[in-house]
């Protein structure tokens, strides 16, 4: 009875639309990291490629390590010359940094050699717990760990300065994480030793709508149906803002995962960093406890005893965008459902417009899972290279067992794909339902319009047939009524005074009306010559036209006629005879002609 109610509220705002990806800046094979082609490239840096390490030198009042050659907060110019302070105010990294008074909290999970997962806690940072954390990062981790995983909430500039100079993480991480940049790429290779992989992937994932609440239980049926059909939202079509579904309280919204990992004989290290908190997405609590709950799952817990790749803990993250995906598009199949029977029942023009753009997502959504059959691809392509370095035995069951998992996950990509495809069809037929059920109402108003009309033809022509059963008695009373000696005997005008007044009156009247509305053909070309001129120009035309056109040429159909000027048109009868005269004249001489030919 409550399930398609909805009841808005004045709670939380909705969260805000996604930045656009600028995805020439996605990966570390741009040469130009946020160098656009109009920026203008800063000469120093050209002239002088040290220019940094002076400043890089600065002293600082951070905890350091012995072996520490420059500060933490250095980072990325340090490590990174060519980000400079322009390319990381551009990729909005610089807007990271400059947040050190933040805290920022890391959820820490470890797995084991023999699979089990551990959670380690959260610690949080911030700036007097800072260098204390640093000092921690530096130490090595308990024996037994294959993977630690970092879960990083509200980042900020302290732990993004930390995080990249203790692994060594390209900024493109930061910045495509920032800017919802969707990448997948490898770095940092050493062939049988180690590398760095990296992803950050856009997916969409269905809550509550923030603005709706679900209705309570003691309202009546009355008030629930009338708030259940209001009429939809004032939608835009942006794709990269959150889509509400108003038939079932349910904000489908744009959410990311990005990753980094490190495969390394020192230490295998996942990091995960999270969205805002504006745009709602995936916090690092909750994917800290699926990612956890994995290792509950018995066919997984066997693929980390079989194998020692710290690849598939990796893989395993792609499983929380295939839900978040298969969730979506359940939710999004209810709505087109509710939306085919609200087309059915009315023809609201605002229902025309929330169809097209809920199309326009669909749409989108095509581009993403594109993106995560793509990234799936990447993982299963790019193996570690310490496997590579193994026996043959263990290389052969890691690479069998990785093509197994990723192909089943390509699997059900592909049937999220057709999924979407079904409804992408499905929304166009209930929109060509909505034209169609407009058509068929714009049919029968026009078919009320002619039976009115017809009913107003009818009215019309009875009023005529009363007017033409009084039209002798009215010429009876105008003859009676004439001014005449023959009618009245006291009058001076007689009746064929009458006859010539009104013959005259009534031939200057279609004198006039001819004269204005008159047009004369301009008589043909006399001279045999011309003749031949203009019918050799004629027949190449209509032949050109008659191809082009199939059928007569318009200089065939088309009639020349004389420019009247005032005089012209008075005298139209001595110019009408004169091309009566003309035309006949020509016609005798085109016989004429046509026999010698003959």
């Amino acid at each position: 009875m409550y399930r398609n109610a909805i009841i808005p509220q004045t709670g939380p705002a909705m969260p805000p639309r996604v930045p656009p990806p600028r995805q020439r800046h996605g990966a570390p094979s741009g040469p130009w990291p946020f160098l656009d082609i109009d920026d203008e490239v800063d000469r120093v840096r050209i002239e002088d490629p040290y220019s940094h390490l002076p400043l890089s030198a600065e002293a600082c009042a951070h905890a350091q390590t012995p072996t520490q050659e420059v500060c933490w907060c250095k980072y990325p110019q340090s490590m990174y010359p060519n980000w400079t302070k322009q390319q990381q105010k551009k990729s909005r990294i610089s807007r990271i940094i400059d947040k050190r008074l933040e805290t920022s909290t890391i959820h820490y999970l470890d797995v084991m050699e023999d699979g089990m997962f551990t959670s380690r806690g959260e610690r949080e940072v911030s700036p007097t717990t800072q260098d204390r954390r640093w000092l921690a990062i530096q130490k090595g981790r308990p024996s037994g760990v294959r993977v630690r995983v970092l879960f990083v909430d509200n980042l900020s500039g302290p732990v993004l300065q930390m995080l990249g100079t203790r692994y060594n993480i390209e900024p493109f991480f930061f910045s495509s994480t920032i800017g919802w940049i969707p990448a997948r790429y490898q770095s940092h290779v050493i062939p049988k030793q180690s590398d760095h992989i990296t992803i950050t992937l856009s997916f969409i994932r269905s809550i509550q709508t923030p603005t709706t609440v679900p209705p309570s239980p003691n309202l009546s049926y009355e008030s629930v149906f009338s708030r259940a059909t209001n009429r939809a939202p004032d939608l835009i079509i942006d794709t990269q803002a959150p889509l509400p579904l108003r038939s079932n309280g349910i904000l489908l919204l744009p959410d990311l995962l990005a990753l980094h990992m490190v495969r390394s004989a020192k230490g295998n290290t996942i990091i995960s960093l999270h969205s805002e908190p504006e745009h709602r997405g995936t916090t690092a609590e909750s994917l800290h406890q699926r990612v956890q709950f994995t290792g509950r799952s018995v066919y997984w817990s066997n693929i980390f005893r079989d194998t020692t790749d710290p690849t598939f803990i990796f893989l395993s993250f792609l499983w929380y965008a295939l839900y978040a995906w298969d969730e979506t598009l359940e939710r999004l199949y209810s709505h087109i459902c509710f939306l085919e029977t609200q087309v059915i029942a009315t023809d609201d023009i605002q229902m025309t417009h929330e169809l097209h753009v809920v199309r326009a997502h669909l749409l989108h959504y095509e581009s993403l899972l594109h993106d995560f059959k793509k990234t799936v691809t990447f993982v299963m392509d790019t193996p570690n290279p310490r496997m590579l370095a193994g026996s043959e035995e263990d290389k052969a069951r890691s690479a069998e067992i990785m093509q197994r998992e990723c192909k089943t996950l390509l699997t059900e990509i592909n049937r999220l794909q057709v999924s979407r495809n079904m409804q992408d069809k499905r929304l166009k037929n209930v929109m060509n339902l909505g034209f169609s059920r407009v058509a068929i109402e714009d049919s029968r108003r026009m078919q009320r319009l002619t039976e009115a009309a017809v009913k107003d033809s009818a009215a019309l022509k009875q009023i005529s047939y009363l007017t033409m059963a009084f039209i002798p008695a009215s010429f009876v009373a105008a003859v009676f009524g004439m001014n005449v000696t023959i009618i009245n005997p006291e009058s001076f005008a007689t009746l064929p005074q009458y006859v010539v007044a009104a013959i005259s009156l009534t031939l200057l009247t279609i004198w006039i009306i001819v004269a204005y509305q008159i047009q004369i053909k301009a008589p043909p070309p006399t001279s045999a010559d011309a003749d031949e001129k203009d019918g050799g120009e004629k027949s190449e035309q209509a032949s050109e036209y008659t191809y082009h056109g199939f059928g007569k040429s318009r200089e065939e159909t088309t009639e020349r006629f004389m420019k009247l000027d005032l005089w012209g048109r008075l005298g139209w009868p001595v110019l009408l005879l004169f091309s009566f005269l003309e035309r006949r004249k020509w016609f005798k001489e085109r016989r004429a002609r046509l026999g010698v030919q003959k």
